[in-house]
């Protein structure tokens, strides 16, 4: 099974919808909003004038949103048609971001540099197998001294049925699972069908290869909202945060960590 190959046809085609979306409202970002939540802007402080390298960075919002900051970003994506949207965005948004198309475990054969920060966020890992190897490239391209910064969603999140009605996955990773996917989490209704494969990674996992790698973890944070209302049966607790209707308050949604090399 070409894990890749199935996920990049998954994703070239999510990219036609998310360019679309209200969800992402591309308008309001070139007008100049930034994409950034709350979460990640406090970790990340003042980025002026540092090098940021953005792992799985989608059509590249965020990415030109860390340029916005003053930031030299640059975004990596292994979907040819989101990248190729990244990059027209940037020059439409006016800002010197730089875009390279790779799967991330390639991306040593493509850049030959390191960063003041490695940054990914939001259903980025779980379209990963191997943690090792990918905190391995996240080691590789920090200078010394560099901070890793992530923020991603609760593992816990992932054990629940879509609809959030019962428990159905595996808390920890306990091979690859391969679903239909119809639709996107931008918009339910969209007429895409697509087969998908996806791991589920447990904290001690993510935390673990970060050790391993040579990264120490400076912080970790738990929170009980997601930023993005992206899940069925959610309820806006708070302008901007959701939460899963009758599960509100009692379940972790994110994460973050933030590491120095």
């Amino acid at each position: 099974m070409d894990y890749i190959k199935i996920n990049q046809k998954l994703w070239n085609d999510k990219t036609d919808v998310h360019f679309k979306s209200k969800f992402y409202d591309v308008d309001a970002f070139l007008a100049g909003k930034n994409s950034l939540n709350p979460i990640e802007l406090d970790l990340l402080g003042n980025i002026k004038g540092k090098s940021i390298l953005h792992l799985q960075c989608h059509f590249g919002m965020d990415t030109i949103s860390l340029s916005r900051l003053g930031a030299m970003a640059v975004g990596v994506d292994f979907s040819d048609n989101a990248i190729e949207k990244a990059t027209a965005l940037a020059l439409k948004a006016k800002t010197n971001t730089e875009f390279i198309l790779s799967n991330i475990y390639e991306l040593k054969e493509k850049l030959n540099s390191e960063f003041d920060i490695v940054f990914t966020s939001y259903g980025t890992i779980g379209w990963l197998p191997d943690l090792d190897k990918w905190a391995g490239i996240v080691s590789r391209f920090l200078k010394p001294g560099g901070k890793f910064i992530m923020v991603e969603f609760h593992p816990v999140i992932w054990m629940f049925s879509y609809d959030f009605s019962k428990i159905e996955y595996d808390y920890f990773n306990t091979g690859a699972i391969v679903e239909e996917i119809t639709g996107t989490y931008a918009d339910r209704n969209a007429a895409i069908v697509n087969m998908s494969v996806s791991w589920n990674h447990n904290l001690s996992e993510v935390i673990g290869a970060l050790i391993k790698n040579g990264l120490r973890i400076e912080s970790f944070e738990e929170y009980n909202y997601s930023p993005y209302d992206c899940f069925e049966n959610t309820i806006e607790v708070e302008k901007g945060k959701y939460q899963i209707r009758e599960l509100e308050n009692k379940i972790p949604m994110l994460y973050s960590i933030q590491a120095a090399k």
